[in-house]
């Protein structure tokens, strides 16, 4: 069973091993099952944090690029975000821009994605906190899951910022900002808003 998994590639081009999540805080929140094609039609949808231990985080990564509106606007030919073969269309590009990502940084593309969420995660945001008719905002730590989220979140949120009136490819677009965020570069626009929220954070503490 272990040499069936690992013979298993994502897009049958790059494979799994060898792949460090480099904050051990999120070590058990990124899930890197061996996936060939990262699709599973939504059987985690109704579970209780399935969404962590039984998905991979490359298709939660794709799931979030779907987000409603996202695609239609974001990959040229595709006018409608509810037409059918989004997901299939999405796919495509998500290959093509881990090609690129293998081609313009040498590593493992999946090494480069999780290098990114590391990255992007925040360890301090606000809330908001009322008492007595009083409301203010408070600085509260972020759990390792949520963080997850919001990583995630932060990249698909630069990558459609970036694709919005840009003449790169789709896919050109999601592999430059993957890169950046993965260096922890302060280009990087993901890596910007994390920046902020936990600036805002400090402040409030």
């Amino acid at each position: 069973m272990s040499k069936v998994k690992k013979d298993i590639k994502l897009f049958n081009k790059w494979s799994f091993e060898n792949i460090e999540v480099k904050d051990w805080t999120l070590e058990n929140y990124i899930n890197l099952r061996p996936v060939i094609i990262p699709h599973t039609a939504g059987r985690h949808e109704h579970k209780r944090f399935w969404k962590t231990t039984k998905i991979s985080v490359i298709e939660r990564f794709v799931n979030r690029l779907l987000a409603p509106g996202f695609i239609g606007s974001k990959i040229k030919g595709h006018k409608s975000s509810y037409s059918s073969g989004k997901k299939s269309k999405l796919l495509r590009n998500l290959e093509n821009a881990f090609t690129l990502l293998e081609l313009n940084t040498g590593k493992n593309p999946i090494q480069v994605l999780i290098d990114a969420i590391c990255n992007t995660a925040p360890r301090e945001e606000t809330t908001r906190i009322a008492m007595g008719g009083i409301s203010y905002a408070s600085a509260v730590d972020v759990s390792p899951q949520r963080r997850v989220d919001l990583a995630i979140k932060y990249l698909v949120q630069a990558i459609g910022s970036s694709s919005h009136s840009s003449e790169r490819p789709f896919a050109a677009n999601v592999s430059r900002e993957l890169a950046l965020a993965s260096q922890d570069s302060i280009e990087s626009k993901a890596i910007k808003r994390k920046d902020e929220v936990e600036r805002i954070a400090v402040s409030a503490r």
